[in-house]
């Protein structure tokens, strides 16, 4: 069977699960809407967590970062599966044993106000959207290859998968629909990467290839050999880092602290009967997330040396058909800077920007390339987050193989971006309509209010899908760093501080969130010609300013607290009452 045909199988047949999954479990009350009745087993939960928190970013991006930052790309390994461990140790339980539907909820009824309340909502609904970008970004991807189709037609249809089991099933219908997810998208990761670690290595488990040697009878090591080809090549080493440590520290601080603080993963936690299986679940989903951040360095390794091998010093006309297919869509491209017919790899930019394609051919029947930089020897320009994709079609797999990484990518971007629609959509009918304007809202009402912002927030996502800031881990990165610097102090306080009141509260996270947010949008929007270390408030980049975001959050507080009203006796016994362990 064709491998076209295979993908139109595949991911058919995905979707048809899914879809399947959502109305048979669609939900009929208010509960099923935002917490799936809080009857969702720990494992079952576990496995949702994992589809929910390994998005497109996980999926689709990280090893492609990691591919082309080596050592620098570590950060998003140590970054986020650190934050889950701080999630479920330090937060989970005790939002669980609140038992409300939302964040904003917990931080309304913890700081005795409406205004904290609207706040939590408005920064919620920010860092969701700025992360759902990157979802939607993945799915545009995986579409415009896989499907042929432009990736902004690939976002539309997405939109219309999402809104279909998202509106219709609510959390309740999208929990069975994230373990189907997490299914498919753990074996569509782990497949090719045993195939490419046989390939490369003869070792059939990736995390003990990416320390073998070379199975090609020279004895040099995976790394060594990566390394020695990409310095030859004019790049750093793999192994070397070039961001300076205080970078280095502050994103993995912003993205642990902001995985902590992200809406979508914490609310997860509210759909399971007891506290207890809240603590079963976060560990079962650490070991579900681990199958695949263990992968991801063989995975990238792999990926960087397969397209070296594949493209430097090749003729364009004898060029695999994935490169071609790729080019297609503008997501690599090949400039023939000096007439000699064949491609250069090497360090530099190769264009101005992102190519701009005319609509005439080259020479070599390449697609003409209108901005291509004249200052280094580098012709090629690659999108990161095609590596993983790719990755099958580079080493020349069977055809079931890219259909089923197809379906998988499809999952990952899918099974997030559900997640956070349902919590825009949440805190949008329950914290701000039902518990803040319109309080004597019927359930029925609520329920039509949530279907209705979950629709709009899809248009809105599905916008920010087609014209996103940046590659899809970086847009996640900058998420984080928003849900680090406001909602994960407000939290943090809220259980282990007493004493913290809703002034504190308030002004921390207008605080925190306002300066990261201009931070990231100064040096990614407005400027981003200044976009380089030297200009950075102390080196840190806008990934890891999130970081300061909270350190500013939480002084702001701790200042405001000294100078307003105490907190109310009766929300310090909730606080107590929260942190005291209970066998249930």
């Amino acid at each position: 069977m064709a491998t076209q045909t295979l993908i139109y199988l595949f991911v058919g047949l995905s979707f048809a699960l899914y879809i399947g999954i959502a109305i048979a479990s669609r939900a009929a009350s208010t509960k099923d809407f935002y917490v799936a009745g809080g009857h969702v087993p720990p494992v079952l939960n576990g496995m949702a967590t994992a589809a929910d928190w390994m998005s497109a970013a996980s999926f689709i991006s990280m090893a492609g970062i990691i591919a082309f930052l080596g050592y620098d790309g570590s950060v998003y390994l140590m970054g986020w599966t650190g934050g889950y461990v701080l999630l479920a140790l330090l937060l989970a339980p005790y939002l669980r044993k609140f038992g409300q539907f939302t964040v904003p909820d917990f931080i309304g009824e913890r700081y005795y106000s409406r205004l904290a309340r609207v706040i939590a909502v408005l920064c919620l609904i920010i860092v969701s959207f700025t992360y759902v970008a990157g979802q939607m970004r993945g799915v545009g991807i995986v579409f415009s290859r896989f499907l042929e189709v432009d990736i902004n037609t690939g976002v539309i249809v997405g939109m219309g998968i999402v809104f279909f089991y998202a509106v219709l099933g609510g959390m309740k219908g999208i929990t069975y629909t994230q373990v189907a997810q997490y299914c498919v998208l753990i074996f569509a990761y782990l497949v090719p990467a045993i195939f490419i670690s046989l390939l490369v290595t003869g070792n059939p488990i990736p995390q003990l290839g990416f320390g073998s040697d070379v199975a090609d009878g020279s004895g040099v090591p995976v790394l060594a050999k990566l390394d020695a080809t990409l310095t030859d090549l004019g790049f750093a080493a793999f192994t070397d880092g070039t961001k300076s440590k205080i970078d280095i520290f502050a994103i993995t601080a912003a993205l642990m602290v902001g995985t902590a603080g992200l809406p979508h993963v914490i609310v997860r936690f509210f759909t399971v009967p007891r506290v207890s299986d809240a603590r079963k679940s976060a560990g079962y989903a650490l070991i579900f997330i681990a199958i695949l951040y263990t992968t991801a360095p063989a995975v990238a390794a792999f990926a960087r040396l397969n397209f070296i091998d594949t493209v430097q010093n090749t003729e364009y006309q004898a060029t695999p058909a994935w490169f071609k297919n790729w080019e297609e869509i503008g997501l690599i491209a090949w400039r023939d800077k000096n007439n000699d017919g064949a491609i250069q790899y090497a360090a530099g930019a190769p264009f101005d920007g992102k190519p701009v394609f005319a609509d005439e051919r080259g020479a070599s029947g390449e697609r003409v390339l209108q901005n291509a930089s004249t200052e280094n020897a580098n012709e090629v320009y690659v999108d990161r987050d095609i590596m993983v994709l790719a990755n099958p079609e580079i080493a020349n797999l069977p055809g079931w193989v890219i259909a089923l990484v197809a379906a998988g990518g499809l999952a990952a971007a899918l099974s997030t971006a559900a997640g956070l629609l349902l919590v825009i959509s949440a805190s949008i009918s329950h914290d701000l309509i039902k518990k803040t304007f319109v309080s004597d809202t019927t359930e029925k009402q609520e329920l039509m209010y949530a279907r209705i912002a979950a629709a709009v927030a899809i248009l809105i996502a599905g916008y920010f899908g087609i014209n996103p800031p940046a590659f899809v881990a970086q847009v996640v990165a900058f998420a984080f760093g928003l849900a680090a610097a406001s909602i994960f102090p407000a939290i943090l306080f809220g259980i282990f501080y007493k004493r913290m009141n809703r002034e504190g509260a308030i002004a921390g996270m207008v605080a925190g969130m306002g300066f990261t947010w201009l931070y990231i949008a100064f040096f990614k929007f407005w400027r981003p010609d200044l976009n380089v270390a030297e200009n950075w408030l102390l080196g840190i980049s806008p990934e890891g300013i999130g970081f300061i975001g909270a350190l500013i959050n939480m002084a702001v507080a701790l200042i405001v607290v000294q100078f307003t009203a105490p907190t109310p006796h009766k929300v310090m016994e909730l606080v107590e009452d929260i942190r005291v362990p209970v066998r249930r």
